[in-house]
């Protein structure tokens, strides 16, 4: 048996153990689920709507491990790292604006819209931008 299954998953997709964006999907998917059972719970009529979305990301997720078509399905998967790491340096650089706002100050260039970080309490200074090179004045 676990050789008929690994000639069957040879040349497919899933015989590389899945990737992150079939993780996110199957985990994802759980999120309509509990949605639909909370909804039936309360006595609303919809929520066999939820399972239905939960059981197409399952086989959105299936497919992708069944797939034989590997470049499109690598291709899938660093789209999906790329917009991953958007969100996570996005959230990343708003905590750490969060914890160094006791002694810096953030500016924006007024040419490029970089965001530059200067030491607080040093009065009037000139900051030149480090991707443009303006400089503009601000108080710190």
């Amino acid at each position: 048996m676990k050789q008929r299954l690994a000639r069957f998953f040879s040349g497919r997709y899933g015989s590389y153990g899945g990737d992150e964006f079939s993780r996110f999907l199957s985990i994802v998917s759980w999120v309509p689920i509990i949605l639909g059972f909370v909804v039936l719970l309360i006595g609303l009529d919809f929520g066999w709507i939820f399972y239905i979305f939960a059981l197409l990301l399952m086989g959105y997720s299936l497919f992708r491990l069944l797939s034989k078509n590997i470049n499109k399905r690598r291709g899938e998967n660093v789209v999906f790292l790329r917009k991953k790491n958007a969100v996570k340096g996005f959230f990343s650089g708003i905590r750490q604006r969060i914890e160094q706002r006791k002694t810096h100050r953030f500016y924006k260039c007024p040419q490029c819209h970089v965001t530059t970080r200067v030491p607080k309490g040093k009065g009037k200074i000139r900051i030149t931008c480090p991707k443009c090179h303006m400089t503009f004045i601000r108080k710190s």
